[in-house]
């Protein structure tokens, strides 16, 4: 008897963490996504949250489009930066002083993981699109010249 009070303590239990709020998915639409013009070494770019919050800690997930000829000077982050490459092609290098020697071509469907206080820089040949996730809170350090 003690057993099968101690299953249905238990089944209560989890019935009850059940009907507890699920978390609800977060489901962004293409046309919905809102933009937000870019300043200092992101002007003339546009990027938007979709998910997150990337001043908090936690996950986030941004989106980024660089038009053609935008460059990222060298910069590391406080956290590893994940980039999906969505569409056109991100240019990518390492270390302190940006040379476009050295750069490698992530066209689209390409990824790439940064890890924290990795140095590194970037550029857009043409319109690209970049998806940026990582645990918050999201910041960017720029290498000094």
């Amino acid at each position: 008897m003690g057993k099968i009070l101690s299953l249905i303590g238990a089944l209560v239990v989890l019935s009850v963490g059940a009907a507890v709020a699920q978390p609800t998915p977060t489901i962004v639409m293409p046309d919905k996504i809102t933009w937000v013009t870019g300043t200092g070494p992101l002007a003339g770019a546009q990027f938007a949250v979709l998910a997150g919050d990337p001043t908090k800690r936690g996950p986030y997930t941004i989106r980024l489009k660089l038009p053609a000829n935008a460059s990222v000077p060298p910069h590391f982050h406080g956290d590893t930066e994940n980039v999906t490459v969505i569409s056109g092609s991100l240019w990518v290098g390492l270390g302190d002083k940006a040379d476009q020697s050295k750069m490698m071509q992530l066209p689209a469907g390409s990824f790439v993981s940064i890890p924290q206080g990795v140095h590194h820089y970037a550029m857009a040949k043409e319109d690209t699109i970049v998806q940026v996730h990582g645990m918050g809170p999201f910041t960017v350090t720029a290498v000094a010249p």
